[in-house]
């Protein structure tokens, strides 16, 4: 078990536990992350689950693949780094990482 902080525009910070295993959606949608609504369930086809990361950890977690490339170039807020929250699965690793959040989601 880790900690994840998901930072919105705001700068309102949330700090959460997760198991590893689980998506960075699934972590902030069992926790009540404003903003992140994941209505596709996880399926990488609505992008309502939009991370930024910082540059270390979108280099180790590698590039989104095409399907969720394709969901990302329609996001308003895209940064270098985003990532779909629900195609990040999270490891031990992971314990302390932040993610912030976009204003708006898809």
């Amino acid at each position: 078990m880790g900690q994840i902080t998901f930072v919105e525009h705001d700068d309102t910070k949330h700090v959460v536990e997760f198991e590893a295993g689980s998506s960075l959606m699934q972590v902030a949608v069992d926790n009540a992350i404003p903003g992140i609504d994941g209505d596709c369930g996880g399926e990488c086809a609505c992008g309502t689950c939009h991370v930024i990361l910082s540059h270390e950890w979108f280099s180790k977690l590698g590039a989104p693949a095409d399907n969720e490339e394709q969901m990302l170039s329609m996001t308003p807020e895209r940064a270098s780094s985003s990532r779909l929250g629900c195609q990040v699965i999270v490891t031990d690793e992971m314990d302390g990482v932040t993610v912030h959040l976009p204003e708006f989601q898809m």
